[in-house]
């Protein structure tokens, strides 16, 4: 497996972990919909957190979470319209980013709400 792929596992593993302790339940893990993929699927207090995970070994060219394109989000909507409508899901949702940089001390930020439907 290529290193951005083993980069990108960590990441997704340390956000489930991350996500669990605050309270989420994790529902999916890399759910897929056609050429869409959600990295997590979580619930909390009624809110369902479609969340796509961005991770990289330093900061050096960009921030994480600068590396989604609307090409993306657009799929991440068509997946989570998908799986809200193949669940019968009656809750709110919340498209969050969890933006990882794997320098020491690791970081991680929980962008709530961080993008919108066009």
């Amino acid at each position: 497996m290529a290193t951005h792929n083993d980069t990108g596992n960590f990441g997704e593993q340390l956000a489930k972990k991350y996500l669990e302790n605050k309270g989420y339940k994790i529902l999916e893990i890399n759910y897929r919909y056609r050429k869409a993929e959600i990295d997590i699927i979580a619930i909390k207090d009624q809110t369902l957190a479609v969340v796509e995970v961005k991770t990289r070994s330093s900061s050096a060219y960009g921030l994480p979470q600068s590396f989604i394109n609307q090409k993306k989000i657009r799929l991440i909507m068509e997946a989570s319209n998908h799986y809200i409508t193949t669940h019968q899901l009656d809750v709110n949702v919340s498209l969050d980013i969890i933006s990882i940089i794997l320098t020491q001390p690791v970081t991680i930020e929980h962008i709530e709400q961080a993008y919108y439907p066009f």
